[in-house]
């Protein structure tokens, strides 16, 4: 079983930067593709960013594409998603995600074996 705690979610306003954490239990985190999704109000859960077990490999939404890099740190069992020039429309709560299976897309929930509890980013306008 792997836990996954999400930090670094609040209040901000537009313009601004936040940085997700993700800390994960798992002592091979260096064998899952780490996932971050984010369910605005009244919506559904959708993609934000995905990085592959070494890191060297990234793909991310478009609606986020040059403002979230996402990044991993393997001796820390961490994954982090660095906002930037956030939006009022980025509001939602943040999941961190962890697939340990080999899948041809991780843009998908489906794609994932665990969840993190999530942590609420709200962007001010």
């Amino acid at each position: 079983q792997v836990q996954l705690v999400e930090s670094g979610g609040g209040l901000v306003q537009a313009g601004g930067s936040l940085r997700l954490s993700c800390a994960a239990s798992a002592r091979t985190f260096s064998s899952f593709t780490m996932g971050w999704f984010r369910q605005p109000p009244g919506k559904e859960r959708e993609f934000v960013a995905s990085i592959s077990r070494t890191g060297v490999n990234t793909v991310y939404a478009d609606s986020v594409k040059g403002r979230f890099p996402i990044s991993r740190d393997n001796t820390k069992n961490t994954v982090y998603l660095q906002m930037n020039s956030l939006k009022p429309e980025d509001t939602a709560v943040y999941y961190c995600a962890a697939a340990s299976r080999f899948s041809s897309i991780y843009s998908i929930t489906r794609a994932y074996d665990y969840w993190g509890q999530g942590t609420q980013v709200t962007v001010s306008s």
